[in-house]
């Protein structure tokens, strides 16, 4: 595997992430979504789900591959943690100000989110990585595996022993809903339920104590990405279908669930996006049979701002009829077209994935990438 093929690989994977948070975010009828598309109601687990474990996958990849180009130097260096702590800070302000639209209102205003965990999770295992590195070749640092290899771990026990043996107050132990669960405690206490997901939620999907599992996406996509580097495709694959057996096989102690980010969905959702890049390292040997997915790829943060922008802002008066918002008029006029309501409501997030690539295609082709 090259380097040129790698590196298209990753932003085939990315690509392919971010046209799936999409199609599962724009929806023309939030009732009428088909059920892969939708998220699971608690434990278990769907493809829509698999979308933004992906992504943190595709955040580890890159480390894995930044990591390798630094010196000792650069490590010692306070650049380079001024400019992974700007990075975090930017993810997690425009977090909050996508939050905050389309009126602010400080009082219900959601704190957690996608770009907040991204955030969070980059740091973490940047710091992990960078400071576990150890002297390489030719004066830069090498990864170090086994390090990555002992966080994860870690961190996952950690997160499982918490939730296994920390009391949460009027509910005992080992609670895995919504409101007895040590995740959903925290959330309640620290952020309090006005700045949670949803009013009138007692958890939040993207909490603070969620974001220890979420961090193992991470890493075990920087291993996945210094095993790729040294070509060793095969111990890719291995690696994937070890941690798809390993996260169905902790499914009876430690059911799959997304919005406690489970240990068992960690490894599950790791391991998919894991034997998808092996799938997907074919297909970058021609760049023309993933050419769209690329174009997303490398302007994935745009593309997620695109799609919650299209969600939120009011319609176009200047347009006779217009929804509340963009995609709410793009689903009533698909609707005159298509009678069943789940396809007029798939074909509303197929329009608006095909939208936000026509809108990012001009600017792939300047070489124009929003990087924070």
């Amino acid at each position: 595997m090259s380097g040129s093929q790698r590196l298209v690989a990753l932003d085939l994977l990315r690509g392919l992430a971010v046209a799936g948070m999409i199609l599962v975010v724009s929806p023309g009828s939030w009732s009428m979504v088909y059920a892969p598309l939708k998220h699971a109601d608690w434990h278990g687990w769907t493809p829509g789900d698999l979308v933004f474990p992906t992504f943190l996958t595709c955040v580890g990849m890159a480390i894995g591959l930044m990591v390798p180009r630094l010196t000792p130097a650069d490590r010692a260096r306070p650049a380079l943690w001024l400019k992974v702590a700007r990075r975090t800070a930017l993810l997690i302000l425009l977090g909050l100000a996508l939050n905050a639209l389309p009126a602010l209102d400080l009082a219900t205003l959601r704190i957690p989110g996608i770009l907040q965990r991204i955030a969070l999770c980059y740091a973490l295992a940047t710091a992990i990585c960078v400071l576990t590195a150890g002297r390489g070749e030719g004066g830069r640092l090498a990864f170090n595996l086994p390090a990555a290899a002992i966080a994860t771990t870690a961190l996952l026990a950690i997160y499982w022993a918490l939730i296994a043996f920390v009391p949460v107050p009027g509910f005992g132990v080992g609670r895995l809903d919504a409101e007895g669960s040590l995740p959903a405690y925290v959330d309640r206490v620290v952020l309090t339920v006005p700045h949670l997901w949803n009013q009138g939620v007692t958890y939040d999907p993207e909490g603070l104590l969620s974001t220890l599992p979420a961090t193992v996406n991470v890493l075990l996509g920087t291993v996945a990405a210094r095993l790729a580097a040294q070509g060793r495709k095969g111990w890719v694959l291995a690696l994937g279908v070890v941690l798809i057996v390993a996260g169905l096989a902790l499914d009876p102690v430690m059911p799959i669930n997304k919005r406690l980010w489970t240990p068992s969905f960690a490894l599950l959702s790791s391991g998919i996006a894991t034997v998808v890049f092996v799938g997907l390292e074919m297909v970058s040997k021609s760049r023309r049979g993933g050419w769209l997915l690329i174009v997303l790829g490398g302007n994935a943060i745009l593309a997620f701002i695109l799609s919650q922008l299209l969600g939120v802002f009011g319609g176009l008066p200047i347009l006779p009829g217009a929804q509340p918002t963009p995609q709410g008029f793009i689903y009533a006029q698909v609707l005159k077209a298509i009678a069943d309501p789940y396809l007029a409501s798939l074909a509303c997030a197929v329009l608006v994935l095909a939208l936000i690539t026509a809108i990012l295609i001009p600017l792939h082709r300047r070489g124009i990438h929003l990087r924070l």
